[in-house]
This record gives structure tokens, C-alpha cells and sequence, in this order.
């Protein structure tokens, strides 16, 4: 059994809203909480793609790893306290800056990359 589903794949980027547009006119969809550090493209059969602003952002480098590629997943779940001790028992990491008290928590994978567990 799964701990939650696959709700947001979240890419990193110099301007949420360019890239979001970008997206949109690729694949379709609609573009919803969209400002200056975040934007989510929800394609017609419900699968979102979301753009993060990062301040000084450095474009991933193909095939090089000078400068990796830069996203994460996050992962919808019914209960935060209850899906922490599921994804840290796989060997997932608590990273800074998460919290009880807002919809998401921030862990890094075995591989160390990160990924959200995330409530409506």
C-alpha cells in the first residue's frame, strides 16, 4: 500500500509565470495561483505542474551535473503525523524550515533530493 499519491511535480525557475505560459502553450491546461514565486499549471485530466522562483537561479546543464536538474515531487497524503513516520521508516531525511503547523513538510529522499509531503 502506498503512503500518499504523486500530487505535483515542482520545478525551479528564474520567473514562475514565464514558465508556466511556456508549459501552457506545450501541454495544454490552466494556470492557477500564479505570482511572482509560484505558479501551477493544472493540465484538463487533473495532473499539476508547479514553477518555484529561486533567487539566482542556475539552469540545469545537459549532460553535465555541473548544474543538476532542479525539481521535486510533492506527494498529497490524509495525515501529515501519521505519513512522517511511514516516509522516514524508507530512509527519507526531515529537511529545515518544515513544520507541523503548515499543509506540507520537506524531507530529502535516500539520494538526498527533496521532496513535500503535502495535505489539501
Amino acid at each position: 500500500m502506498a503512503i500518499g499519491e504523486l500530487y505535483d511535480l515542482v520545478i525551479d525557475c528564474p520567473d514562475p509565470r514565464e514558465l508556466a505560459g511556456f508549459y501552457r502553450q506545450v501541454v495544454g491546461g490552466e494556470i492557477v495561483d500564479a505570482d511572482a514565486e509560484w505558479a501551477t499549471l493544472v493540465i484538463s485530466d487533473g495532473r499539476r505542474v508547479s514553477f518555484q522562483r529561486v533567487e539566482g537561479y542556475a539552469p540545469p546543464r545537459w549532460p553535465g551535473q555541473e548544474h543538476p536538474q532542479q525539481m521535486h515531487l510533492d506527494v498529497i497524503v490524509t495525515d501529515l503525523d501519521e505519513s512522517e513516520p511511514l516516509v522516514l521508516a524508507l530512509g527519507a531525511t526531515l529537511l529545515e524550515g518544515s513544520s507541523k503547523s503548515i499543509g506540507f513538510r520537506i524531507y530529502a529522499d535516500p539520494a538526498g533530493h527533496p521532496f513535500c509531503l503535502v495535505t489539501n
